[in-house]
């Protein structure tokens, strides 16, 4: 039997991130809490209670240390967690302020004791 390894997709190095976050579904009324499981440059996963279809356009709020980060995001998939109600879930930022976008980066950077 052959094993084939799965092709890494990631463009930039992601790490845990276990910290709550807020995502709206644009056009919703309200915010829903989540939390993030893992981050880097280009997005976040994260768990939630809800089952959103890739392409549904988000606004995340989240904190990364003491600054608060928010986001125009895009679902990029979408897969239930076994045994559970809940749902873990890729989004892409797709309007994050580049500074914002390099304090992230540099985050990472520090926790891979990258400088």
């Amino acid at each position: 039997m052959e094993i084939f390894d799965q092709e890494e997709k990631r463009r930039s190095p992601r790490i845990r991130l276990g910290a709550p976050l807020r995502y709206q579904v644009r056009g919703a009324p309200e915010f829903r809490n989540a939390l993030s499981e893992n981050i880097s440059r280009d997005g976040v996963s994260f768990t939630c209670a809800n089952f959103l279809a890739p392409s549904t356009h988000l606004m995340l709020e989240m904190s990364i240390l003491s600054r608060a980060l928010t986001s125009a995001a895009r679902v990029a998939w979408a897969k239930p967690i076994v045994h559970s109600d809940n749902y873990r879930l890729g989004v892409e930022f797709v309007e994050l302020n580049p500074k914002e976008r390099d304090y992230i980066g540099d985050y990472i950077d520090t926790r891979l004791n990258r400088f």
